[in-house]
């Protein structure tokens, strides 16, 4: 990490940004960068913008901007940083990073400066992923998980169970170096307990996956239903716009439209599907055959059904589909005269919303539903919610060596046998805090982010 690097942080607005980093970061904006008060960037404070203008390579004016240098240890990546806030033109943003180019500064590779951040103790492996989640947050609710999470909502209580094992385990190593000294039995009960909080506190965060993975990514949704049930009319309500196309021929939609919609705290992955029937016709028949796949693969299904008819065999494949999912049952056209029985939805449905897909009329009871038949009702978003599949297999794996070593202290046996359980407990929570990790975790973990990130 001793070249210094550079990157477009951020464009397409108004403002775009050039980050730099490393020792030489100042001297290199400094010389494509002049100062209006005509003193050199080399010299001015920590932290304060100073106006002026940048060139491109050949030494032509081509911005008037701000540009502004971070001494170190005081930083992100905590090296000598400088930025240039520039009008957010990719011309100028490109040609100004060209003229860094030729002082010597290398192309940022992706995630780099988060990166170094990690490397140079600013902060966790945990903290710097959920920068990226933070980056790529589709909703209110997901950035405000990790942005707590960047300050540590994670990281704080796995580096604190880590250090009391660590504890724990040189208090038993100090035990097996004097093995012709009785064993105190309190040291085996504070063990107990201590691994006892320790083990239920990692399994709740692992089990917390499942929901923050919904936070982080959406709910994949699918409607089904037989033809003209009001499927499409579902899907453009929920959206507010005409985005499926609506008519009373039967087959009119044949592939799938994916649409994302916010309901709630959570963002709705809808997907709407061909209607469920028996077919001839080829091309209707793929598009059935997409819509039972991906029911198979989704996280809740909405069943749509016509209120205004009785339940008809369409409508058991519909049922048949929706068995061993999150489902809600819809029952839509409660604006017409109504002949659907409900009694048999309702051995099949824990939750049955009569709405009318056209009027709109029932359609708030069926977005407070949603959330809570995911398991994202109204809450906090603290940080407690774990959405990333790394971070939950690893405190998965703590626990149940956390679980071990429990059963160990509790059935008397030697101390190095709950030693090392606890040891297996304590590298597993170093792979979330990066005390642990391995080389190439840390290079895939940083390879998803964006460039200048």
């Amino acid at each position: 990490m001793n070249d210094t690097i550079a990157a477009i942080s951020s464009s397409g607005g108004p403002i775009g940004l050039i980050r730099v980093s490393g020792e030489r970061a100042i001297e290199a904006i400094n010389a494509v960068f002049q100062a209006k008060n005509g003193k050199p960037l080399t010299e001015a404070p920590s932290q304060k913008l100073v106006y002026g203008t940048l060139t491109d390579k050949s030494g032509n004016v081509i911005d008037c901007c701000y540009a502004v240098a971070l001494h170190a240890p005081h930083t992100y990546t905590g090296e000598t940083m400088a930025e240039l806030q520039c009008h957010g033109s990719t011309a100028v943003l490109c040609a100004g990073l060209d003229a860094l180019f030729a002082q010597g500064v290398r192309q940022a590779e992706a995630g780099e400066f988060t990166r170094r951040a990690f490397l140079n103790g600013k902060m966790g492996l945990s903290e710097a992923e959920a920068v990226h989640d933070l980056i790529t947050a589709r909703t209110a609710e997901a950035a405000q998980n990790a942005a707590a999470q960047v300050m540590g909502a994670v990281g704080s209580p796995v580096q604190q169970m880590r250090d009391e094992l660590l504890g724990m385990v040189a208090h038993f190593h100090a035990v097996v170096d004097f093995p012709d000294e009785d064993i105190d039995p309190v040291l085996f009960e504070d063990a107990a307990a201590l691994l006892h909080r320790t083990t239920s506190r990692l399994y709740s965060m692992a089990e917390s996956y499942e929901r923050g993975r919904i936070l982080r990514e959406g709910v994949p949704c699918v409607i089904l239903g037989r033809p003209n049930a009001g499927k499409s009319t579902l899907l453009n309500t929920l959206l507010g716009r005409e985005r499926a196309i609506v008519t009373d021929i039967p087959g009119t939609t044949r592939d799938l439209i994916e649409e994302n919609v916010k309901v709630g705290q959570i963002l709705l992955r809808v997907t709407d599907t061909a209607g469920l029937r028996n077919t001839d016709d080829p091309v209707e028949q793929a598009g059935i055959d997409r819509a039972m796949a991906e029911a198979s693969a989704s996280s809740l299904i909405l069943a749509v059904f016509d209120g205004s008819k009785p339940i008809s065999d369409e409508d058991m494949l519909v049922l048949a589909r929706s068995a061993g999912h999150r489902a809600i049952a819809v029952v839509n056209k409660v604006d017409l005269p109504q002949q659907l029985d409900e009694k048999l939805l309702k051995k099949h449905f824990l939750h049955i919303v009569p709405l009318s897909a056209k009027t709109g009329d029932g359609l708030d009871k069926l977005l407070n539903l949603i959330p809570r038949t995911v398991g994202l009702g109204d809450g906090a978003f603290d940080g407690a919610l774990i959405t990333n599949a790394r971070q939950a297999a690893a405190l998965a794996r703590a626990a149940e060596r956390c679980e071990a070593a429990l059963y160990a202290a509790q059935s008397g046996m030697t101390p190095d046998a709950v030693v090392m359980d606890a040891e297996g407990a304590i590298t597993a929570l170093g792979e979330i805090t990066g005390e642990t990790v391995t080389d190439a975790v840390v290079t895939r973990i940083f390879s998803d982010f964006c460039v200048g990130k």
